[in-house]
């Protein structure tokens, strides 16, 4: 009897201790999430204090929805961040579902990438997702410092010798979009073998070495936009929307007169059949309907042919609704 009864004594022991556990487990968890100690960095000086349709900063980094997973991504790509740690609250059940697919999405990270400064667009991003629910971006950047160094001293002294305060935004742009041609070939090497032996990918390439394919074109005009305080992002078509052989294509989109506008320096700096240097304006801040116009006729062009649901500024809908609901 006397056995019988120590034994209840521990089993109830037992169970007491397995509740507490249980609870105490839970009671942290559910701290952690709801109140998460998240470590708020300074941006750097690179950061875009820019809102777009498809991404906004933000200063509230507990997710309720998917965008605004998108919009965390965003935030710290943009401000520079080599690391940060947010959580998913309890209420948003489908958190870590939704942030696991993002960070498989390549096609849409590279998106969100086109929208922030150049020198703080990233080569990769890894993400650590936790049962708890917390959540930890690593990203590695593409430019080196010293690389930034130099470009933004050549891009300045650029600017010094070309630009005047007299010019207009659009005058400053022909006279960089100008410049870039006139001074830059298509690196062909790294477009058909996936490598060569310049820097043409990023605005180091067109600036020092000469060569560029069209991340490096579009790169260094981004610099440019940004250094004029002109509105600006990049835009791309990936592989997977072309039915072509080509793996996608980048542009500038840039925001001129209450109007997104189209420019693309690699299509305005042909690579010719008779080896000679041409300098076109086909492609200069034109509007998405006269893009299509121009890539139409003997040789459709596809490599513009981008997807609006990433680049709402160029959704007629989408502005045409907003439109109305402004008016």
């Amino acid at each position: 009897m006397k056995k019988i009864f120590v034994t209840i004594i521990c089993v109830v022991f037992l169970l007491i201790i397995s509740y507490k556990e249980n609870f105490i487990s839970d009671f942290i968890s559910k701290k952690i999430t709801e109140s998460p100690n998240l470590i708020i960095k300074d941006k750097n000086k690179y950061y875009k204090n820019d809102n777009y349709l498809f991404v906004q900063n933000t200063d509230n980094f507990v997710p309720y929805s998917y965008n605004d997973l998108l919009n965390i991504i965003y935030t710290s790509i943009n401000s520079g961040w080599d690391t940060f740690t947010f959580y998913c609250p309890s209420e948003y059940t489908s958190c870590l579902k939704d942030i696991e697919n993002i960070s498989k999405d390549d096609i849409t990270l590279t998106h969100i990438n086109n929208y922030v400064h150049p020198y703080n667009s990233f080569t990769n991003i890894k993400t650590s997702i936790l049962e708890s629910g917390e959540i930890t971006i690593e990203i590695n950047y593409l430019y080196t410092l010293d690389q930034i160094e130099k470009i933004d001293s050549e891009v300045d002294k650029i600017i010094s010798n070309l630009i005047t305060s007299t010019q207009t935004d659009y005058e400053k742009i022909k006279v960089i979009h100008d410049y870039i041609i006139n001074n830059t070939k298509y690196d062909v090497e790294r477009n058909q073998n996936k490598d060569s032996n310049y820097l043409s990918y990023i605005a180091y390439g067109p600036l020092f070495e000469h060569m560029a394919t069209c991340n490096g074109y579009t790169d260094l005009m981004a610099i440019f936009l940004t250094k004029f305080n002109i509105k600006n992002y990049k835009i791309a078509t990936t592989k997977e929307s072309i039915s072509s052989s080509s793996n996608g294509h980048i542009w500038n989109a840039v925001y001129l007169n209450n109007q997104w506008l189209h420019l693309d320096l690699t299509w305005d700096d042909p690579v010719s059949d008779d080896g000679k240097d041409y300098l076109y304006h086909k492609y200069f801040l034109i509007d998405t309907t006269t893009l299509n116009k121009v890539d139409s006729g003997k040789v459709e062009i596809e490599e513009h042919n981008f997807d609006k649901n990433y680049y709402l500024e160029f959704n007629e809908s989408i502005n045409e609704l907003i439109s109305s609901s402004v008016s």
